[in-house]
């Protein structure tokens, strides 16, 4: 007679078994070494290709849109430890896709304009008046409007001040004496901060116009501390009295809307208003003392490296021309503003500015014209 095998039912992790007595057991299967790598061995784990960091992707697109070589940019990123494989599939590769293509299109749109200003820096070279600002007594409102403020281009104005009472009045005495009392704000630790003009609100100091007074005769030559047109001086109530001895250009200006657009300065010598444009018109009235202003004509924005806002990070006074190659193409106009004087700042020009002594200067936007316009500005870059 043949044996009865058992009746084995395996449910795992759990045996069942069923003898020939009829007696039912149970066992708990260990865990199968075969099953916990079933599903690894079915499904292989690949490692990861190397992935280059986007810093480098950028990096490469900016050195092909300027036309550096393929080799060029490999040869470089296996010096600096990326595997020669990875670079030579994203310099090679980067052509055939569609944000680079597109980029290019752009681009060459751009090279377009930017040769047009080339061109146009180029034939202003050939003037006679390219290296200077002309000086002019006055100018009729038609005058003005036509030769000058339509045309974009800067004036110095040298006897349009003449019923300033300020031009008498306003001295560090004059001022303790009408308005020390009066708080006020400064930009100060500059010095501490190359970037200060573009980090203005971190440099707001509040204290007793007296004290920034004595302050100012005190210092000598420095940047570290400046009263500057942000700082709303004559929008404050205390401090407007200063209008009355002021006449607002009539002939130019909108007397009406002075609040809010007449702006004081008011520093030691070494003053200086970094490298920029402003992006309306300006009147620059210099009231006591002299200042030092390079001027570079909006053509030449190609080569100013403006990649924040209106800002350049070169300093005009001495340029790194390691760093900044393409500023040793600009050809800036340098001029003495002395007290009595305004000078026209069109907008777009780039300036520099720098007190030679201690001075006292008032801006103006309120024109009879047009001063209003629309900007795209850079915000990319940082210094």
């Amino acid at each position: 007679m043949t044996d009865i095998q058992p009746l084995k039912i395996t449910l795992p992790p759990l045996q069942i078994t069923l003898d020939n007595g009829q007696q039912v057991s149970l066992q708990w299967l260990p865990p199968s070494p075969l099953n916990e790598s079933s599903q690894t061995s079915q499904h292989p784990q690949h490692p990861q290709p190397p992935q280059l960091p986007d810093g480098w992707k950028k990096w490469i697109a900016a050195n092909k849109f300027i036309n550096q070589s393929d080799d060029t940019l490999i040869e470089c990123m296996v010096k600096n430890g990326i595997d020669v494989k990875l670079a030579v599939e994203e310099v090679t590769g980067i052509a055939n896709q569609p944000y680079f293509q597109a980029g290019q299109e752009i681009l060459q749109k751009l090279q377009k304009l930017e040769s047009l200003l080339q061109i146009q820096h180029q034939l202003a070279g050939l003037s006679s008046q390219s290296n200077s600002i002309p000086r002019i007594p006055f100018l009729s409102q038609a005058e003005f409007l036509d030769q000058y403020y339509s045309q974009n281009k800067p004036v110095i104005l040298t006897d349009i001040m003449k019923n300033w009472q300020a031009m008498e009045r306003w001295t560090p005495e004059y001022f303790k004496e009408k308005y020390g009392q009066v708080s006020i704000q400064v930009q100060g630790n500059r010095n501490a901060d190359p970037n200060y003009e573009i980090n203005i609100e971190q440099h707001r100091k509040t204290m007793l116009f007296e004290d920034y007074i004595d302050w100012v005769v005190r210092a000598g030559e420095t940047n570290d501390y400046y009263m500057v047109a942000n700082n709303n001086t004559l929008n404050r109530e205390e401090m407007r009295g200063l209008f009355d001895d002021m006449e607002i250009f009539p002939e130019y200006l909108d007397s009406a809307q002075k609040l809010g657009k007449t702006f004081f300065w008011f520093g030691s010598a070494g003053t200086v208003t970094p490298l920029h444009h402003d992006t309306i018109n300006i009147f620059l009235a210099q009231v006591s003392g002299r200042k030092l202003i390079k001027m570079i004509p909006p053509e030449q924005t190609p080569f100013i490296y403006n990649n924040i806002g209106v800002f350049s990070p070169i300093d005009p006074a001495n340029p790194d021309y390691n760093r900044y190659p393409l500023y040793r193409n600009v050809r800036s106009i340098d001029v003495i503003l002395h007290p009595g004087e305004v000078i026209f700042l069109p907008v777009g020009w780039w300036h520099y500015v720098k007190a030679l002594e201690i001075s006292i200067s008032v801006s103006f936007i309120n024109f009879k014209f047009p001063n209003d316009y629309d900007w795209k500005n850079p915000s990319f870059g940082h210094y």
